[in-house]
């Protein structure tokens, strides 16, 4: 059984999203501060953790950093769930290391859907190992080298990378690449899919501003010009 971990302040909140969870067949901890949402953390080692990002002790700023800075963490999932609509908010959280956010307040059924789509498995099991030129990914180790360097990926940032690697050649709407990718619509998530290949380019590209594995092209018969913009893995770099 998979095991959520949430973190929020609002015991009542905590009470609502743990009965929809736990309906839907998960096992949920609970954590109401920063650092006991560390220990829990270190400690229980959850598939997926839910966050607050305004949390007595630690923030969720500060607990995404540590996870996605410990090696035995940070393949951890982490959906932020918060009342602050900034979009500024959003992105630094993202940067951090955050694969998803949910603004309060919300449906705890698309919550649910969210944690569901962010702990999918494929179908079919993928190849052990995919290479576009320097850039080699081990899918089963979840290993990804660019040169021989070593590079962290967010769980998120994973999947879309796989997802480009195993289409290399081919070009990839935003709906394509979320739905395959992230199992969700792109409608409403332009932000979050922006954010995470700017930072695939930042970790993977000798320069981001010229990317050579992460390529994005406009689609002129498109019709709309946000569908119309591409994500492409080159067969060969």
């Amino acid at each position: 059984m998979r095991r959520i971990l949430v973190v929020d302040d609002d015991r009542e909140v905590v009470r609502l999203i743990r009965a929809y969870l736990e309906q839907a067949g998960f096992e949920v901890l609970a954590a109401y501060d920063g650092d006991t949402a560390v220990h829990v953390i270190r400690r229980e080692r959850p598939d997926l953790l839910l966050l607050d990002l305004m949390l007595p002790g630690k923030d969720g700023w500060a607990i995404t950093r540590l996870v996605r800075a410990e090696p035995s963490l940070a393949h951890i999932p982490i959906i932020m769930l918060t009342a602050r609509v900034d979009d500024t908010d959003k992105i630094v959280g993202l940067e951090l290391g955050a694969d998803d956010y949910v603004t309060k307040p919300y449906n705890p059924r698309e919550v649910v859907a969210r944690v569901r789509a962010r702990l999918r498995q494929p179908d079919v099991a993928p190849p052990q190992t995919l290479r576009v030129g320097g850039l080699e990914m081990d899918v089963r180790r979840r290993d990804v080298r660019v040169d021989g360097r070593p590079v962290e990926l967010t769980p998120t940032e994973f999947s879309l990378l796989q997802v480009l690697l195993e289409q290399a050649g081919y070009v990839l709407t935003r709906g394509e690449l979320t739905r395959r990718a992230l199992g969700v619509d792109f409608e409403g998530v332009e932000r979050t899919l922006d954010s995470h290949i700017r930072n695939l380019r930042q970790k993977l590209e000798p320069d981001p501003a010229n990317p050579t594995y992460v390529q994005t092209c406009l689609l002129y018969t498109s019709p709309s010009p946000r569908d119309g913009l591409l994500s492409r893995m080159p067969s060969s770099a």
